[in-house]
Parts: C-alpha cells; sequence; structure tokens
C-alpha cells in the first residue's frame, strides 16, 4: 500500500469511528427538573430523564470549579462561567440510578454544594443527589402505616462515652405488649455513621412497603456507628505487608479493619445487644436475631458472626465480601447467608461463593444488583431482596 492510499484509508478509518461516536451519543434532551434532594426552593442540582446532572454554582470571582461527580467518578464534571458570573456544567454521560454523594472544588478547595441537603459519607458530610430509578417504587414513600426510626443513647464503657443508635420498630409495635420481634443489626459503609441507611439508604421505607405489601413478618432494625475507639481508617483499604527492613518472612501486621471489626465487636455485643434486648420487645435469642452490612460493615458483619456463631443466625453481606464452606464450624447454627454487590461490581465472586456455600448444604443466596456499582442503590435492592429471606419458620 503506497503512502496516499494509506494517508486515505486512515482518513476513511478516523471520519467511520467519529461518524459511529456521533450515532451512538444521543442528544441531551432538555427536560432537567431539580433534584429531589435539593436544599428548598432551590433549581440546581438538575436532573434529566436520561440520568444526566446539572450543576450550576456561584462563585463570581473563582478561576475554577468543578464538581467531584463524573461519569463513572472519573475525574469529575468541570463547569463553565456563564455571562453572569455564576458557573455550570453537565455531566459527560448518565449517571447510574440512585443516590451518590459529591462535594464542589473552587480553586482546589472542597466545599458543599449549598444547592442540595448534605449527607455524611467519606468521613465528612457531603452534598447528595439523587437520579431517579426505574424501581424506586419499593422504596417510596407512600400512604401505608409507618414504623418510626428512633434514637437511644447507650452506655459504652469500652469507648468511655455515651453512643447512639437508631432503631426502627415497624407499625403496630408496642400496641400489643406481648408481642416479640426478630431483630436485625444493619451496620453502614466505611465514612458513614448510624444515619445513612435510614437516610441514604431508606430501609424504614423500604421495611413499612413491605409490610404494607405482607411479604415480611415485622422485625426490628438496629443501627450503629461501626468506627469505634478512635481507630483510624486512612490505610484499612490497603493490604497489610511487612515493613521493609522487617525480618524476611515476618508476618504481616495487623490489618486496620480487623481492629476496627474487633473494637466494634466489643462495642455491639457487650453493650449494644444488651440494651436493646432491655429496652425494646426483642426475641432475645440467637434464632431471631441477624446481622448485616454493606462494604466496610459487611467485613465487620463477617469477622463477628465468625468470632460469635451463638450470637446470629442470618448473615448478610452487601458488597462485603463472601463466606467459604470452611469459614463456618457449625453448619446447624446458621440460618441464611445472603450475598449481594451490584453488576458492576465483582458479581462473579458473589456467584461462585454463593455456589460453593450451596453445595455445603447451606441455605445461601446471592443477589446481584443490575446496572449499579458499589453505591446506595445496590444496597436499597440488596435490603429488599434480603429482608423476606429473614427469620423464615
Amino acid at each position: 500500500m503506497n503512502v496516499k492510499s494509506l494517508v486515505t484509508g486512515l482518513a476513511l478509518t478516523v471520519a467511520s469511528a467519529t461518524c459511529f461516536a456521533q450515532q451512538a451519543t444521543p442528544a441531551i434532551i432538555e427536560d432537567f427538573k431539580p433534584s429531589e434532594l435539593n436544599q428548598p426552593y432551590q433549581d440546581y442540582p438538575q436532573v434529566n430523564s436520561q440520568g444526566y446532572a446539572r450543576f450550576k454554582i456561584i462563585a463570581p470571582t473563582a478561576d475554577s470549579v468543578r464538581v467531584s461527580l463524573g461519569l463513572g467518578g472519573r475525574g469529575g464534571t468541570l463547569l463553565t462561567q456563564q455571562a453572569d458570573s455564576s458557573w455550570m456544567g453537565t455531566t459527560e454521560g448518565p449517571m447510574d440510578e440512585g443516590f451518590h454523594y459529591y462535594n464542589v472544588r473552587i480553586d482546589g478547595g472542597k466545599f458543599n454544594d449549598p444547592g442540595t441537603l448534605n449527607f455524611y459519607g467519606s468521613t465528612r458530610w457531603e452534598s447528595g443527589i439523587e437520579i431517579p430509578a426505574h424501581d424506586k417504587d419499593f422504596y417510596a414513600l407512600k400512604e401505608v402505616p409507618h414504623g418510626l426510626v428512633s434514637q437511644v443513647l447507650f452506655p459504652s464503657p469500652s469507648t468511655k462515652s455515651i453512643k447512639r443508635a437508631l432503631v426502627y420498630t415497624p407499625p403496630g409495635y408496642g400496641k400489643d405488649l406481648k408481642q416479640r420481634y426478630p431483630v436485625l443489626y444493619l451496620q453502614h459503609g466505611w465514612g458513614e455513621d448510624e444515619t445513612a441507611w435510614s437516610t441514604q439508604g431508606h430501609a424504614n421505607l423500604i421495611m413499612d412497603n413491605l409490610i404494607a405489601s405482607g411479604k415480611i413478618k415485622p422485625f426490628i432494625i438496629v443501627m450503629t456507628y461501626g468506627m469505634t475507639n478512635g481507630i483510624r481508617m486512612g490505610g484499612a483499604r490497603r493490604p497489610a505487608t511487612p515493613a521493609p527492613n522487617a525480618p524476611a518472612g515476618s508476618p504481616p501486621p495487623p490489618n486496620p479493619m480487623t481492629a476496627v471489626a474487633e473494637a466494634f465487636q466489643v462495642v455491639l455485643l457487650d453493650e449494644l445487644i444488651p440494651y436493646i434486648d432491655a429496652n425494646f420487645l426483642t426475641l432475645a435469642n440467637q434464632p431471631n436475631r441477624a446481622m448485616a452490612g454493606l462494604s466496610m460493615g459487611g467485613m465487620e458483619t463477617k469477622t463477628i458472626t465468625l468470632n460469635k456463631p451463638d450470637v446470629f443466625s442470618h448473615f448478610g453481606l452487601l458488597s462485603g465480601g463472601t463466606y467459604k464452606p470452611e469459614d463456618i464450624t457449625d453448619k446447624s447454627k446458621v440460618k441464611l447467608i445472603f450475598l449481594s454487590c451490584g453488576s458492576k461490581e465483582r458479581p462473579e465472586g458473589i456467584l461462585t461463593a454463593t455456589t460453593e456455600l450451596k453445595n455445603a448444604g447451606f441455605n445461601a443466596v446471592s443477589y446481584i444488583s443490575e446496572g449499579t456499582a458499589h453505591e446506595f442503590l445496590t444496597w436499597r435492592r440488596g435490603l429488599y431482596e434480603m429482608a423476606p429471606l429473614l427469620f423464615k419458620k
């Protein structure tokens, strides 16, 4: 092939690729509406029917403004200054359905968007935006009987403090003092706190709707803070390795994540559970007690349920790892193992682990949230799928 033919061929290839890209990327539909999580009377941020997000920030003297929420979280969305000195921009592509944290970078500084509500995540209060999901009905606020989410303060000698838990009690709780309820201890992820499951996760609304539809028998949910004793988590997500100058064959240092789980185990088992059983109408025994968690909360769940097999009978890991059959010494004490994650995470690991557990004789169930990653719609769906499986006779 001569040089002229090669150049012509390359030009045609580039033109074809450009044409294909233009055809594959649909035009943005200008039907943007304020996000449902906006502050009262605030028009921005906005979301359109395709899942694009649009932001407007008032920062007239800024040199650059970027929103940390980008397509797939890559680099964020760079805003452009407008004629009125405000800054505006739209995500490069549609976002996953559901809830997302974000913040605003103004000249390199990190700030929250004053247009939207704040949510505790990433160890700080973050802005939040909701991309309406096609299946949002299961966590929607409906005209059905509603349970209560109550704050309780319980003593924690191990941390020398008074700690807080949020407790969901189902509709009708307390009307019949003879009626006792099973309990699910439900843990948040890294950087979040005890408010996450009821605020970002809508756990109470999911329960209300399931109970109203007759799909589950009522039970209590207890949510508390899972990062205890002042243990810092900065390096917890990195694998623990021996120090560079350690002698050959030295074992790796303790994993910070394990230290967090073990410290939390004391708070949960020795302090919180006795408080809940003493102050709520619980069925205070192992067959009627479950533990589950998302991400870091799943790691805590796995660690504690394996350490203390006489406390919980139902286990749930939501984007929080897996169990192996050999992890569990007494199969008879385990009534359910529920494993889930998003289809954009590592679903093959969940499916393989579930098959291995089933083959070993465990009641194991897997669920993969289609089209989502490590995010709250994954975990909302996971709770919705898991709840009807808990405490079945």
